[in-house]
């Protein structure tokens, strides 16, 4: 039977190197994030790999440990990440690792192992949690392309309202920034019918990430309209959350606020722009996405689940003369 190890990913030096050489890690992998959800939410992140302690690590599969009175015990890799790629070569090779923690759950009381991988995959045994719709644009092209295939009416022509209008940009990741993010957050959430994640969670990104992530707003007569928060990781630049005061909708802040980064993430030699998940009948938002000229793929969650009784639990005692 394959040895199966388990290591602190914010404490072995291995899988910050590992990560950073994986063709499939993301920034949802790096330590940063790792960090910025233990100090928020006070999630114990591990990774379970095959490879033995002083060796290089060959795969990994990160989780949290995420400890609930209300939802139950379960791993979940990753909490808040549109997608977290299983670092192993095979779905064999994740079926091994999955056995393992079979094999715990009766001590553990696992609920259930979530993994999020951004290529679809079937693994023995694992069912479909959730479906989600990933954007992505392919920035291999030059700008003035980029731009031209733009969706002209929604897309191009809010481009240019924004110039027109003489919206300003400031990008940073300063407490500043982070307050005039959240304000607008807030409104944005409290429009949806949504809580707000807490402060503190943007505040540990920005400490966490450093320069890997950037808040970028867009203000008209200094009042702030519109703002976005990326991260930038290795050849990919990724839209994580935006928010906006919808009085000014029509200034064309949040479109200013993507060509931006877009333009960015092309001349520093990013190959995408990763628009995040989309909730499959959020057609408003796939629409959006659409109309920057991304492509769409599939995000399917999966779950490990079983049937966990109550510790407090008892068996009824079987049926006179049942077996």
């Amino acid at each position: 039977m394959t040895a199966i190890y388990a290591i602190d990913p914010l404490r072995d030096p291995r899988w910050a190197e590992m990560v950073e050489r994986h063709p499939r890690a993301s920034v949802f992998h790096t330590p940063g994030w790792l960090e910025a959800l233990r100090r928020t939410y006070g999630y114990e992140p591990v990774v379970y790999t095959t490879s033995p302690p002083r060796a290089d690590l060959t795969d990994g599969l990160v989780l949290c440990r995420i400890r609930s009175r209300i939802t139950g015990r379960r791993l979940v890799s990753l909490p808040f990440s549109d997608h977290c790629e299983p670092l192993t070569d095979s779905p064999e090779d994740l079926r091994t690792l999955l056995n393992f923690l079979e094999s715990t759950r009766s001590t553990e009381r696992w609920k259930y192992v979530e993994v999020r991988p951004r290529t679809p995959r079937a693994v023995p045994g694992m069912s479909l949690a959730q479906k989600y719709c990933l954007h992505s644009l392919d920035l291999g092209s030059e700008l003035d392309k980029l731009f031209h295939q733009l969706h002209k009416n929604s897309t191009q022509r809010k481009i240019r309202r924004a110039e027109r209008e003489r919206l300003t940009y400031d990008e940073g990741r300063s407490e500043a920034l982070v307050d005039t993010f959240y304000a607008l957050l807030v409104r944005t959430r409290r429009r949806h019918h949504l809580p707000p994640q807490p402060r503190a969670w943007f505040i540990e990104l920005a400490e966490c990430l450093g320069n890997s992530m950037k808040i970028r707003v867009a203000s008209k007569d200094g009042r702030p309209i519109a703002s976005i928060l990326t991260f930038s990781w290795k050849d990919v630049m990724v839209y994580k959350y935006g928010c906006s005061d919808e009085r000014f909708h029509n200034l064309g802040g949040v479109h200013l606020l993507f060509w931006t980064a877009i333009q960015e993430a092309r001349t520093t030699g990013c190959r995408e722009f990763d628009l995040g998940r989309s909730e499959c009948d959020n057609l408003g938002l796939i629409t959006f996405k659409d109309h920057w000229g991304a492509s769409r793929s599939e995000l399917a969650y999966l779950r490990l689940t079983w049937d966990i009784p109550h510790p407090s639990y008892r068996p009824p005692p079987l049926p006179s003369g049942g077996a």
